[in-house]
């Protein structure tokens, strides 16, 4: 049963993704044409950098802690 289930579930995403119209890149083609995309790519790199610089800050404070424990 569990089998079954699962693959009715990805019968039903394939069928989502051959129901997506790919032809469509209006909004797409509209920032680019407007320079809006390179400010979206720089406001993701940001905000990727930051969670980045914050997983790295948390691992040193939690591996110094480690270290003082023992």
């Amino acid at each position: 049963m569990k089998k079954f289930a699962t693959s009715f579930v990805f019968c039903l995403l394939m069928l989502f993704t051959l129901a997506q119209d790919t032809a469509e890149t209006e909004m797409a083609d509209l920032m680019r044409s407007n320079g809006k995309i390179y400010v979206v790519i720089a406001v993701m790199l940001t905000i990727l950098l930051g969670l980045i610089f914050y997983l790295v800050r948390l691992d040193k404070k939690i591996s110094r802690l480690e270290k003082d424990k023992h």
